[in-house]
């Protein structure tokens, strides 16, 4: 090691890996050197470690290099810790996950031992255990999402009131017995609700994905909510009776459901006469700056497949709501971004659901660099915000 560098060999050799697998990393954009001396050597810090590591991390646990490139691309020590995190949270699911797999696999050798004949009832369960790998690798890539998102909006915007806060601010929860949240994701806007006003509420946190429940559940509870009811639940099928809850909360769900009439449907039916229903929603200028930036870097690139605000926004939702609720009502949240680091934005990016990972898998570090000037000549990238959410309330 020189000067605080090593060259490809010795960091593979501290590293026992082959230099063969650091060329590859490197080859692929996935694991750049941090220096390229003079002499056209190659060489590396101790933070390249940190990424090293999460690389194989993520490699044993099954994501593509695309994927990986993706989750790797803006690690720095500031996000080692959060890193760290959550790998050791995949790892925990993946436990799980492989001691379900164990025991089942003990339950149907032991019928097959006694009965000698095969249980395909067994084989069936086995297969759907096996598949579930799939879902813990998506939900990790999922959190990752997430975050990225909210980490952009609370860094860069300019409301004081941050989003979570201004919803759970219109939401009248002294009022409320028995609420229903569907769509909960990682659980956030019940972190600014005192635990103390939680507990004398009956408030069931739902999710169609039993492992973001399970994401927020302990979110939750880290922070003293252990008052709170953690669901998987469909909101176009919901397991409760008719006019069971007071409040029913949507934070930017609607535009995910596949039958949005049949979703509201159910929505109508669980929610009490005099009761209210909250859903938030995009318009349509929300962070079409980004978009425009991406297009202008390459115009293939689509962050999404559809647009969500054509399927439920806040143009056309009042439209939508008013065939199922009597009284729809639009407020709107005063925001917008101003970005000043290409980091954040660019892992925004790469959350988003469009072609962009497979169109940047190559160009990521090229597209930082676009972004980079982007912000040095206007002095940080304004981004309009434009959010809000419908209260649509249940005549007596």
């Amino acid at each position: 090691m020189t000067d605080g560098y090593y060259t490809s060999g010795e960091f593979a050799k501290k590293a026992r890996v082959t230099i063969r697998t650091i060329r590859f990393y490197d080859k692929q954009g996935i694991l750049k050197p941090s220096k390229v001396n003079a002499a056209g050597y190659r060489l590396y810090t101790d933070e390249d470690f940190g990424r090293l590591q999460k690389i194989l991390s993520l490699k044993y646990l099954g994501f593509s290099l695309e994927e990986i490139m993706a989750l790797t691309i803006n690690d720095d020590r500031e996000d080692m810790a959060n890193s760290l995190k959550l790998q050791k949270e995949l790892i925990r699911k993946r436990i799980r996950h492989l001691e379900m797999m164990e025991q089942t696999l003990e339950d149907t050798s032991r019928m097959v031992e006694a009965s000698g004949k095969m249980d395909w009832n067994s084989i069936l369960n086995l297969i759907h255990i096996t598949n579930m790998e799939h879902a813990v690798v998506d939900q990790y890539k999922t959190a990752v999402n997430i975050n990225a998102r909210i980490q952009l909006h609370q860094r860069f915007s300019h409301n004081p009131v941050p989003w979570f806060s201004w919803i759970a601010a219109r939401i009248p929860l002294e009022k409320a017995g028995r609420i229903l949240e569907v769509g909960c994701g990682n659980g956030q806007l019940w972190q600014q609700v005192p635990a103390e006003i939680l507990k004398k509420k009956e408030v069931h946190v739902t999710d169609v994905s039993s492992g973001m429940v399970e994401d927020a559940a302990e979110l939750l509870r880290a922070s003293g909510r252990n008052s709170l009811i953690f669901e998987t639940e469909d909101c176009q099928k919901l397991s409760y009776g008719d006019q069971s809850f007071d409040v029913v909360i949507a934070n930017h769900v609607l535009f995910y459901v596949k039958n949005l009439p049949q979703a509201l449907g159910e929505i109508h039916r669980v929610l009490r006469p005099g009761g209210s229903f909250y859903c938030s929603t995009y318009g349509r200028d929300h962070m079409k700056e980004i978009t425009l930036l991406v297009q202008e870097f390459d115009p293939r690139i689509t962050l999404s497949e559809v647009a969500l605000y054509e399927l439920f926004g806040l143009e056309n939702g009042g439209a939508l709501l008013e065939g199922t609720f009597d009284q729809v009502e639009k407020l709107l949240y005063r925001d917008y971004l101003l970005v000043d680091e290409p980091e954040p934005l660019l892992d925004y990016i790469l959350s988003c659901h469009g072609n962009q990972s497979e169109i940047l898998s190559q160009r990521q570090l090229e597209f930082k660099r676009f972004l980079q000037k982007k912000i040095q000549e206007k002095g940080g990238i304004r981004i309009t915000k434009m959010a809000g959410i419908f209260v649509c309330r249940q005549a007596v």
